[in-house]
């Protein structure tokens, strides 16, 4: 690290569980993030401020009035613009650090697997089941660490599938992909705004510590907030046997 570099992050060099060797993991990680809506943006935020070296943010939609509300790595000005470029100007304007690619394009499988390979960490932070699915079998078949979140209304939920340990479930553990699935978005059902950035900086956390092998993280518990009440409620989370991604 650089002496700018060892001055932008010092306050995490303070902390014992951290220091030069944790944050110098940082520096050199490769976060891929998937969705740049409103739990991608304080994901990405807090990734990029805490100096992740490379970070690949994948989005095809365009920033609208509405997303605004929460959607906080973007801004008024961004209005039309692609998701994953507006969140790339904002982190880079941040933290010039770190390099940042922007995928505009919806990626074909082939496409995802390539960039799930190359990452340390995978954070799902989209909206629709087909591309939860998909990133669970490619996280599977890497063998990468994926940190799951989701919110609508006021509810929310966080875990961490973490695919280098046999052990660990995989999302279609917990939701099996019946072909029923419906999906449920924002757009047509609502979100409480600070929701979505308590679920995705939970993510951020828990990419982090990934990343540099501290802590313990959210495998095998998922994390359910309820916003109006402000509880928190941890569920424990097992490997299905018969699991027809992760078993086989």
């Amino acid at each position: 690290m650089n002496d700018n570099q060892l001055l932008r992050y010092s306050r995490h060099i303070l902390l014992p569980q951290i220091e030069y060797e944790g944050q110098d993991k940082i520096v050199h990680g490769h976060a891929l993030i998937v969705g740049a809506g409103g739990l991608g943006s304080p994901a990405a935020l807090y990734l990029g401020a805490a100096g992740v070296g490379t970070i690949t943010i994948c989005d095809f939609d365009q920033v609208d009035l509405s997303n605004l509300q929460r959607q906080i790595v973007h801004t008024t000005s961004s209005i039309g613009v692609n998701k994953a470029l507006s969140a790339q100007k904002t982190l880079l304007a941040l933290n010039p650090e770190v390099i940042v690619h922007a995928i505009c394009e919806r990626a074909s499988e082939d496409e995802l697997h390539a960039l799930v390979a190359k990452a340390d960490v995978v954070l799902d932070c989209s909206d629709n089941f087909a591309t939860r699915y998909l990133l669970n079998k490619l996280c599977v078949q890497l063998r990468k660490p994926l940190v799951s979140g989701a919110g609508l209304g006021f509810e929310g939920q966080v875990t961490v599938y973490d695919m280098r340990s046999t052990q660990s479930p995989c999302y279609h553990c917990l939701f099996p992909d019946n072909g029923e699935g419906t999906d449920l978005r924002c757009a047509t059902n609502g979100v409480f705004a600070p929701l979505v950035g308590m679920i995705g900086t939970t993510q951020a956390a828990e990419a982090l510590k990934i990343l540099m092998g501290i802590g313990e993280s959210l495998q095998g518990r998922l994390l359910l907030l309820d916003a109006l009440s402000m509880e928190w409620r941890a569920i424990k989370l097992s490997k299905d046997s018969a699991c027809t991604v992760c078993s086989v």
